[in-house]
Parts: structure tokens; C-alpha cells; sequence
């Protein structure tokens, strides 16, 4: 597909990003005073280890990112142990050493509290000379990191853990989709893997752990959920087309290392007597409703939330039906209901993430682009070395709330700018048929989506007795590139 509006395509889209960032309470630009404060910071003129910091520069530590990621929050690494046990480190990105508590910088990111990804512009929480140089683990750059150490026994059950800073050094940056394909066998393997002596072998045991952790999880009720997520492609400021963003090998590593090396974060500052905020995703409030949907699938559900019910019920229907389970996973999100940030004090028990089959989960891997990591990690610091906690419970539950709202209002904007993009690229059709699935059928609409590019829009008049997974053939009628509307007649 082209897209109408040309060249000024990624303009448009970045005018209407701006103006609904605004909107939800946002802030789009670093306001001067942090800019003043980004001015005097400069790289430290002696990075070293010593003392308590220990030096892993000669561990052969990787970053697994998106494709066109500059802001490399994490790194890591295996060694393999005796009796087929595997030792386990993640380097994450020390941010706090350069942006102080309470200052502008630290303000403008406590305001915005993450990093929001629109179609057209990424909103940095930090500015990019820290969160893609600075304070980002840049290949062949020695950086100070904090790093969780975990050592699982063969089936992936925890012996130990533990916390520690670190001199580290990224000795290849690698990309999600390059190295799913090289595991999968359909590509050579990336030369900056082949560039450093075992890399390829280490990869593939961190694989192997990160595997066995997932299927313990699942074990316990983590759920398989499958949405559809694109991402916009452009081509010299032209819109050209919608991508669905598909999992992989490499992006499951990834995910699975960084949850148990959340999970070990959360449990080292409850041992310490630390508060601290916890990712939670409550038990369900609309269990009932998710009953009668796994009812509808024919499947029998137990009264009460059961998460190693719903997995196993999750499970089947994907291998049931592929093509409608993105959508029965969306159903089975929207009634679970969103995370949210909660504190937890000393002996406190903060409710668990029902997703995830975790109790204990504190946000702290990506401290670049989100404000909880960013706490998080001055709480760990300050724990490690023996300081008092650098909050008190009454701000860390403001903070709490704040980021939870912000958040939301951050996927609002991701969302708003994301239809606007479909919207814009489907301008040219107005008046086309194309092939479509009914995706939500309610009282306030019935909704569709096309097979290709794969975006949704409202299916006005003669709807008739449409149901969700029916497939049919839809005429697009008119678009609105400023508020995201999309409406489709069906044929």
C-alpha cells in the first residue's frame, strides 16, 4: 500500500502525537531547566571497578533488543555448572548514578514516567544523550550496571541468587529478529555472535534455562496470551505500510530472564526490609465473564480464578483455532483487567501478578524508559549499601498511582497515534473491499479487521447477526486520520 499524504505523512502523524500527549497530561519536550542540568553532565572520566563493584568487563555479555533499539537497558549472560546447573546474570543499566533524585531531569521523568512509543516519534522519558549513550549499555563501552545473579538446578528450579553493582562491557548488540532466525535454522548465524569466542554456545544455554523457566511458570498458571501489535514502516518520511509485530524465540528469552530477574529483585528487597513497588495484575474481578467466554469455546471453567485452568483452556484454543486466538486473548485481557504499580512494606503481601504466576515483581530491567525501574534501582543501591531507604511508604504509594495512571495515559496515546496511522495509510482504498474478521460484537458496535494490513475499524449498518470470528468482506467507507476512525460497510 502507499499512503496519499507523501513525504508529509510522518509529519502529520508527529502533529497529532504531540497534540495528544498533550491531551492525556503528558509532556512532549524536556522542559529547559533539565536541559541546562544535560549540558554540565558529561561522560565520567574514570569508569572502574574496586571496592565493592566488581569487574565482569571479560564475561561475554550480550544485549538482545529490537531491531532499532538505541536504549539497551539490559545485558546478559550463562555459565554453565556442575550437575547441569546454570548460573544466570543480567546486567541492567546504571541510570541513577547520573540522574539524581529530585532533580529537573529526575522530575521531567517522575511526570512522564516512561518512554511512549508512538507511529511517528519516540518520547524519550530521559533525553538521548543519556539513555542512548550515557546510561545505555552500548557495545564496547565499559558501563556500571546493577546485576542480578540466579543459579537454577537442571529443571529450572532456584538454588541462589543474589545483587551486586558491576564494570560490565556489551560485546555484541544483536537484534530479536536475526537471532530468532538463526536459532530457528532458517539463517547463518549473525556475525557479531561468530565475532566473539562462545557467544553462539552461551546464547543457546541461556535459551535452554530461559525455556525451562517459562514451562515452570506455565506449570503454575502463567498464560499464554496473543495479541496483535504492528509497527509502522517508512520510507523517506513516507507511511508505507502496517507490520504485525510477531513473537520469537529470541524476544521469549529475553521476556523469560527478564521476569525471574524481576522476581529475584522483589525477593532481595523484601529479605532487606525494603518497601518497594511491585507490577501486579490483580485476580479477576469479571472471573464470571471470562466463565461464560471459555463456555462459549466449550470449554467448562471452575467458579472460582483458577490460572492453571484458564492456561490449559488458553492453550487449546490456540491450538483450536490460530487465526481467531489474538482476539479471544484480547477478550480474556480486557476482563482481567490492567497492571498497576502497588507498594509493598516490610512484611507487607502485596497481591501477586495473575499473568505472569508470579508473587514476587518489581519493575526493574528497563530504568531508561521507565520511572519504576528508575526507584527501583535507587532502592536496591541504597539497600546494597547499607543506606536507609531513599522513600517512605506515603511517596512510594503516590508514585505508585502516578506511574500506574501515566502509564495508562501513555498506552492512550500509543493507541490514538497508532489508528491514526491506519487510518492514514488506508485513505487511498476508500471505496475497496477487502477480506476482514469480526473482532468485537456488542451493543455499542461491531467491530473488524482486515486480513491485510491488519487494523481495525467499525463496521456501520447492516451488521445484522454478525459474530466475533465470523469472516467476511468488508468495503471501506471513510477514514479520519486526526481522531483514528475507520469505517468499514460489510458486502
Amino acid at each position: 500500500m502507499t499512503n496519499p499524504n507523501g513525504s508529509q505523512s510522518r509529519l502529520i502523524l508527529q502533529r497529532i502525537a504531540r497534540r495528544v500527549m498533550v491531551e492525556r497530561g503528558l509532556e512532549p519536550d524536556f522542559p529547559p531547566m533539565a536541559q541546562a542540568e544535560l549540558d554540565a553532565i558529561h561522560a565520567p572520566e574514570a569508569v572502574g571497578a574496586g571496592g565493592t563493584v566488581r569487574d565482569l568487563r571479560a564475561l561475554p555479555w550480550c544485549s538482545i533488543d529490537n531491531d532499532d533499539s538505541r536504549d539497551l537497558d539490559q545485558l546478559s549472560v550463562a555459565e554453565a555448572l556442575p550437575g547441569g546447573a546454570v548460573r544466570l546474570l543480567v546486567a541492567i543499566a546504571d541510570v541513577t548514578g547520573l540522574v539524581r533524585q529530585g532533580s529537573a531531569l529526575d522530575r521531567h521523568a517522575a511526570h512522564n514516567t516512561t518512554s511512549v512509543y508512538t507511529a511517528a516519534e519516540i518520547f524519550p522519558m530521559l533525553p538521548e544523550k543519556l539513555s542512548t549513550d550515557l546510561t545505555s549499555l552500548n557495545p564496547d563501552e565499559d558501563r556500571r550496571a546493577v546485576v542480578v545473579e540466579m543459579v537454577f538446578a537442571r529443571d529450572g528450579a532456584p538454588m541462589k541468587s543474589g545483587l551486586y553493582e558491576a564494570l560490565v562491557r556489551n560485546r555484541a548488540q544483536l537484534a530479536y529478529n536475526g537471532v530468532a532466525a538463526w536459532l530457528d535454522g532458517s539463517t547463518p548465524m549473525p556475525p557479531r555472535i561468530g565475532a566473539v569466542a562462545g557467544l553462539d554456545d552461551n546464547i543457546r544455554l541461556q535459551l535452554g534455562m530461559a525455556q525451562q523457566l517459562k514451562a515452570l511458570r506455565h506449570a503454575r498458571g502463567a498464560l499464554s496470551l496473543q495479541t496483535i501489535q504492528t509497527r509502522p514502516v517508512f520510507a523517506g518520511g513516507v507511511l508505507t505500510a502496517l507490520e504485525a509485530d510477531t513473537k520469537n524465540a529470541a524476544k521469549e528469552l529475553i521476556e523469560d530472564l527478564m521476569v525471574a530477574a524481576n522476581g529475584v529483585v522483589a525477593e532481595f528487597l523484601a529479605a532487606k526490609q525494603f518497601p518497594s513497588l511491585r507490577r501486579i495484575v490483580r485476580t479477576p474481578d469479571h472471573w464470571d465473564r471470562i466463565v461464560e467466554l471459555a463456555a462459549m469455546h466449550g470449554t467448562t471453567l471452575p467458579p472460582a480464578a483458577d490460572a492453571v485452568a484458564l492456561e490449559k483452556f488458553l492453550v487449546a484454543a490456540r491450538a483450536a483455532d490460530p487465526a481467531r486466538f489474538p482476539d479471544l486473548s484480547l477478550s480474556i485481557i480486557k476482563l482481567m483487567g490492567a497492571g498497576e504499580y502497588v507498594v509493598e512494606l516490610p512484611g507487607g503481601h502485596a497481591p501477586g501478578h495473575f499473568g505472569l504466576a508470579v508473587r514476587h515483581y518489581s519493575h526493574s530491567t528497563a530504568p531508561n524508559r521507565r520511572f519504576p525501574d528508575v526507584i527501583t534501582q535507587r532502592l536496591l543501591k541504597a539497600a546494597l549499601a547499607g543506606r536507609p531507604p531513599p522513600y517512605g511508604g506515603e511517596e512510594l504509594a503516590r508514585l505508585a498511582l502516578h506511574c500506574t495512571e501515566q502509564e495508562d495515559a501513555a498506552k492512550k496515546v500509543e493507541r490514538q497515534v497508532g489508528k491514526s496511522a491506519a487510518a492514514m495509510l488506508l485513505t487511498a482504498y476508500i471505496g475497496q473491499s477487502f477480506d476482514a474478521m469480526i473482532t468485537g460484537a456488542a451493543e455499542k458496535g461491531t467491530w473488524a479487521r482486515l486480513s491485510h494490513p491488519p487494523v481495525e475499524g467499525k463496521l456501520v449498518g447492516g451488521a445484522g447477526r454478525l459474530k466475533v470470528g465470523d469472516k467476511v468482506r468488508v468495503k471501506l467507507l471513510r477514514t479520519d486520520v486526526e481522531r483514528g476512525f475507520i469505517d468499514f460497510a460489510a458486502t
